[in-house]
């Protein structure tokens, strides 16, 4: 779309992270998907497992996403790749409905806030996910990442927070909410003036430095990290998170 096709929103608009943040890590959709980009480097680029594991985790830390690499070095088809990958989740089998996420959105002042997905995935993955866990009708829109463009741009690159908040309509870094299990993605927003919570979920460690200003355990924790963006009356059932608003 042009940019003159995403109209200024006058509200503020609360960007959310899709995997393991919509649903816990302990789904192992991660897990999963690893496995099949294993398979996929292993297969197209011949590579033995260990080089495959090896090469995804350069990737993965250079470009965010193992795609990021494999366009920019062996000319793979994304589209091919997201076929074999993410398109080829059994993500009904790792993940069903959650009534806790459906009343958290449903609790947040829409009057106020547009609610915004915000996601390094292809447009496939990120729909199906929502789809499943029944919050599919609960967002304004989404910003992924495009596998058909080059050059490629995800999180934490700060290119991809801008398009982020022009198709969200969202022209002040302080109008900016987030909330994303990924460190890196969370520090980066919050250098930009967005107002980032850290999602690390209980048994996971602690970072020894915090990524943003607010560092919650639970979803439900953003009711007491940004009180003012829900609805008055509605339930503070969080367990706690450092940082105050």
């Amino acid at each position: 779309m042009a940019p003159e096709e995403y109209p200024a929103s006058p509200k503020k608009v609360f960007f959310f992270d899709i995997d393991n943040c919509l649903y816990p890590a302990s789904a192992k959709v991660h897990h999963r998907m690893a496995d099949l980009i294993h398979d996929y480097f292993e297969k197209h680029l011949n590579l033995s497992h260990e080089d495959a594991v090896d090469l995804h985790s350069r990737y993965y830390q250079n470009y965010g996403l193992a795609i990021g690499g494999l366009m920019r070095y062996h000319d793979v088809d994304p589209l091919h790749f997201n076929s074999e990958v993410d398109d080829a989740l059994p993500l009904e089998d790792l993940i069903q409905p959650r009534i806790d996420l459906i009343r958290l959105l449903q609790d947040i002042d829409r009057s106020k806030v547009r609610l915004w997905l915000f996601t390094n995935a292809y447009v496939n993955h990120a729909r199906r996910v929502v789809k499943i866990l029944g919050v599919d009708k609960m967002f304004d829109g989404v910003t992924y990442c495009d596998y058909t463009t080059l050059p490629f741009v995800s999180k934490p690159q700060e290119e991809m927070y801008a398009k982020a908040m022009m198709e969200a309509g969202a022209h002040n870094m302080e109008d900016c909410y987030f909330v994303d299990d990924n460190y890196k993605n969370c520090n980066m927003a919050e250098k930009l003036g967005w107002n980032s919570a850290h999602l690390v979920e209980e048994g996971m460690p602690i970072p020894a430095e915090q990524a943003s200003r607010h560092q919650i355990r639970h979803l439900e924790d953003l009711r007491q990290a940004f009180p003012h963006l829900f609805k008055t009356g509605s339930g503070m059932n969080g367990l706690g998170c450092n940082g105050v608003e």
